[in-house]
């Protein structure tokens, strides 16, 4: 599975720890920056090509982190193709790609610690779409939004 991940400065230092991470799951993972810790770059520069990359299907799943997580699903979002949500908790990492279709988790780098991260990615990355009939004709009806 090829995993992006991207993150600004608020979101730095966790994505510096769940980059190894991730490589240590044995998932091919490309890094969108931000590359150093700079408290004046904006989350949009690195999250939206990500985002498009993401929506491409150059990458199976994507994870974004900013200081508190809204601004980078926020922006995510704003991609057709682009299914991301804030996730805090266990259920909806798995839930969201199982009915929803998630396709980019978004953490905030600021209020998620480091163990509980690996946790919500975990359950996010070993989810998979159930294709039940309810979740595609609900997906279809977003799907029409984006046009």
């Amino acid at each position: 599975m090829k995993i992006a991940i991207a993150a600004d400065h608020g979101g730095y230092e966790l994505k510096q720890i769940i980059h190894p991470f991730l490589l240590s799951l044995g998932y091919e993972v490309k890094d969108f920056g931000a590359f150093e810790l700079d408290n004046a770059d904006d989350y949009p520069d690195f999250i939206v090509p990500m985002a498009r990359a993401i929506a491409a299907k150059e990458f199976d799943r994507a994870i974004a982190i900013c200081g508190s997580g809204v601004g980078a699903s926020v922006a995510a979002n704003k991609i057709a193709g682009v299914r991301a949500a804030l996730i805090n908790e266990h259920f909806s990492a798995h839930q969201g790609v199982e009915d929803d279709n998630l396709n980019m988790l978004c953490l905030g780098g600021r209020v998620t610690g480091y163990m509980a991260a690996q946790e919500l990615i975990v359950a996010f990355l070993n989810a998979r779409f159930t294709g039940a009939e309810r979740h595609l004709r609900r997906l279809q009806k977003v799907h029409l939004l984006e046009k």
